[in-house]
C-alpha cells in the first residue's frame, strides 16, 4: 500500500490533529480519493518523520491525526553548498529539485555579470518563497526530512565577500578549468560547488572565484548547459566523496 509523504510547515507531535496543506489535500480527497483512516507520512524539516492518519476530507480543510515520531538519517555524509547562478524559467527550478534529490544541504542562488533573470526585492521574495515549495515537493519524494537552506538571491562578489574562512573545498565549474576530481584524495569539511547561469561566467567573475580561491574544476571535455553542469558535478561528489 502507498502511503503518501507529506510537507507540513507546521509544528508536529503525537496525538495533535493538524490541518494539511491545502494543495496536499485537494491531492489525497480528488486525485487518491483516499478515505478516513489511511496512513500518512508528515515531516516538518525537524529531522523526523511523523506517522499519521487522515482524520477528516472536507472540500477545503482536510486534517491529520498524528500518531507518533520517528527519527531518520537519510541526509548526505557530504556537505554540499550549490551556488548556482539563478537560470531562467523551468530551469532553475528544475536544477534545485534535482539537487535537494541529490542531498545538497544548502543554495545560494547568485546574481552573476550574465544573469538575465532581474530579481527586485518583491519579486525575490516570491521567487524565494516558490523555491521552497520546489524543495520540499522533492524532500516528499526522496524520503528527506530536512529541508535544503534556501538563501536569499544575492551577488557573486557580496556573496564571495561574506565566506568565512572555512576549510570547505572550493570549486567553480568552468569549461576552460585546470582541476578534475580525480585530483583530490578525501573531502573533510565539504564542499561549496559554484556553477555560472546560462552564459556562463564572466571574465570579471572567474578572476573573483579565482582570487576567494576557488579550483576551476572541468567535467570532462565537453561544455554542459547550466541545468546539467551543477547536477552533473554533485553526482559525481556523491559517488566519489559521498554516500553512494
Amino acid at each position: 500500500m502507498r502511503i503518501p509523504r507529506i510537507h507540513t510547515d507546521q509544528p508536529l507531535r503525537a496525538g495533535i490533529e493538524v490541518l494539511l496543506p491545502e494543495q496536499a489535500g485537494e491531492h489525497l480527497a480528488r486525485v487518491l480519493r483516499l478515505e478516513r483512516g489511511h496512513p500518512l507520512i508528515l515531516f516538518n524539516g525537524d529531522g523526523r518523520e511523523y506517522d499519521a492518519t487522515l482524520a477528516q476530507l472536507a472540500k477545503r480543510a482536510v486534517t491529520a491525526e498524528v500518531a507518533r515520531a520517528r527519527e531518520v538519517d537519510r541526509e548526505s555524509t557530504l556537505d554540499i553548498t550549490l551556488a548556482q547562478g539563478i537560470a531562467r524559467g523551468e530551469k532553475m527550478d528544475w536544477i534545485l529539485q534535482k539537487a535537494t534529490e541529490l542531498g545538497v544541504a544548502r543554495i545560494v542562488p547568485l546574481v552573476t555579470e550574465r544573469t538575465e533573470v532581474k530579481l527586485d526585492e518583491e519579486r525575490a521574495q516570491r521567487r524565494v518563497a516558490h523555491w521552497r515549495q520546489v524543495v520540499a515537493g522533492a524532500c516528499e519524494q526522496s524520503g528527506r526530512a530536512r529541508l535544503p537552506e534556501i538563501a536569499v538571491p544575492q551577488r557573486l562578489d557580496r556573496w564571495l565577500g561574506d565566506l568565512d574562512g572555512g576549510a570547505a573545498l572550493r570549486l567553480a565549474l568552468l569549461p576552460e578549468g585546470d582541476a578534475g576530481l580525480r585530483q583530490f584524495a578525501r573531502i573533510e569539511n565539504g564542499v561549496l560547488l559554484c556553477v555560472g547561469p546560462e552564459g556562463g561566467f564572466s571574465d570579471n567573475d572567474v578572476a573573483q572565484l579565482r582570487q576567494a580561491r576557488f579550483h576551476g574544476l572541468r567535467l570532462g571535455p565537453r561544455v554542459l548547459r547550466t541545468e546539467t553542469a551543477g547536477i552533473a558535478a554533485i553526482a559525481a561528489l556523491q559517488a566519489w566523496f559521498g554516500d553512494w
